[in-house]
């Protein structure tokens, strides 16, 4: 690696600016995920943090490093959300005026929050990659400083101040596994903790749905890769930093990538068992200790990197996290057209220790015999083992079942 454009000593003074501004986020225990690799995990909430993620921490530091001349210009950014948010809020505590970029069908609530920050929000494109050319567009047009959401020393770090909390937390940490978009947080986290212990392990986590890092890693250099749909939008990111893929790739012992069952299972075990609420991206560390449980040297800090998630997604999540555990079953079944039929089954499932939570009942459909009529179940069961016990059931007594 050539000369950094980053130092240790510039993550400490990003510490030092960001004193009253950015909270030291709590690091909690987990006694399920301490079970399932081994020995002791925590998790560091910035979840918890100020406007939710550790987006404020690189926002603030660069809105603030701004010459008052630069400031009045303004600044111009673009987001799928957390760096929206804590660049809106970092310019209205430094008095800037702000214009964020965002991908159509960003999560409405991060939509409103950005704006209720000060904000003027302005939708461009599908994707952050898009979002970001039509910002750079904007401060090329207007003369407003245009604020990278992760390529800029600035940002890098700002987000290394997370690695700083951690060492001072759990200076006995093993392994800290975080979630990879960009890759700034990472690359601040990675340069602040190896300066201060060398041997510790980092570990970035990708969606496998937009993982540019491990096929940029092995060609050496960036590489665009095109995301496809993932409930990870936070870290849907289609190519790398020049600036922190150097850091990544000369420091960040490895990258893994999770799949969206996997992230759903995370988030959900962080609500039941941590009571914490986590939006996709942000269980991506959890995600990747869950899949492989004996991967990572203990103590082990999983970075929960922000909690803004819509409340239908989430709710759509929990289901899919539930069907991911086991938890859930969704089935069509055909009855006999008579009386009581369904009542019939609605108590054998009663019986089978099930808890139906929707049923519809379609008794006309170009598929069915004039004597039958078909029920669309979704079923809460306690986990795989219950759910085959719920179906060999129902077969053996001669319902015919279909999955779809």
């Amino acid at each position: 690696m050539g000369v950094p454009q980053v130092t240790y000593d510039d993550v400490v003074a990003a510490r030092e600016l960001l004193a009253g501004v950015a909270a030291q986020t709590p690091v909690l225990h987990s006694r399920v995920l301490s079970e399932t690799i081994g020995g002791p995990v925590h998790l560091k909430c910035e979840n918890l943090q100020r406007a939710g993620s550790f987006k404020i921490r690189g926002a603030y530091v660069r809105i603030a490093r701004l010459s008052e001349e630069e400031r009045a210009r303004g600044v111009v950014a673009a987001s799928a959300g957390n760096h929206a948010q804590g660049v809106a809020l970092g310019s209205s505590l430094l008095g800037a005026k702000s214009t964020v970029y965002m991908p159509q069908g960003a999560p409405l609530p991060k939509v409103e929050a950005t704006r209720a920050y000060g904000a003027d929000v302005v939708f461009a494109g599908h994707t952050v990659d898009a979002a970001l050319q039509a910002a750079r567009e904007d401060a090329d047009r207007t003369g407003a400083v245009f604020i990278h959401p992760f390529d800029h020393p600035d940002v890098v770090a700002g987000q290394g101040t997370v690695g700083l909390e951690i060492m001072e937390q759990l200076p006995d940490t093993g392994t800290i596994v975080l979630p990879i978009g960009g890759g700034g947080l990472a690359a601040g986290v990675a340069l602040a903790v190896k300066s201060l212990r060398p041997g510790i392990r980092v570990v970035g986590v990708q969606a496998d749905r937009a993982a540019a890092y491990p096929e940029s890693l092995a060609a050496g250099h960036p590489v665009m890769v095109e995301p496809t749909s993932t409930m990870a939008d936070g870290i849907a990111v289609g190519r790398p930093g020049e600036l922190p893929f150097e850091l990544i790739h000369y420091l960040v012992d490895s990258v893994v990538t999770v799949s969206e069952e996997a992230l759903s299972k995370a988030l959900l075990l962080c609500l039941e068992r941590s009571k914490l609420v986590v939006e996709p991206a942000g269980v991506a560390g959890v995600a990747a200790l869950l899949d492989r449980p004996r991967a990572f040297d203990p103590p082990v800090v999983a970075v929960l990197s922000g909690g803004n998630i819509d409340p239908l997604l989430l709710a759509r999540l929990l289901r899919h996290g539930l069907a991911a555990a086991g938890r859930y079953l969704a089935f069509r079944i055909r009855l006999t057209d008579r009386p009581g039929a369904l009542a019939a089954l609605l108590t054998r499932l009663a019986e089978l220790g099930a808890n139906v939570l929707d049923v519809v009942h379609e008794r006309v459909g170009a598929r069915l015999h004039l004597e039958e009529a078909e029920v669309l179940l979704q079923l809460e069961t306690r986990g795989p083992a219950h759910c085959d016990e719920v179906l060999g059931a129902l077969r053996r007594e001669g319902y015919k079942l279909f999955f779809s």
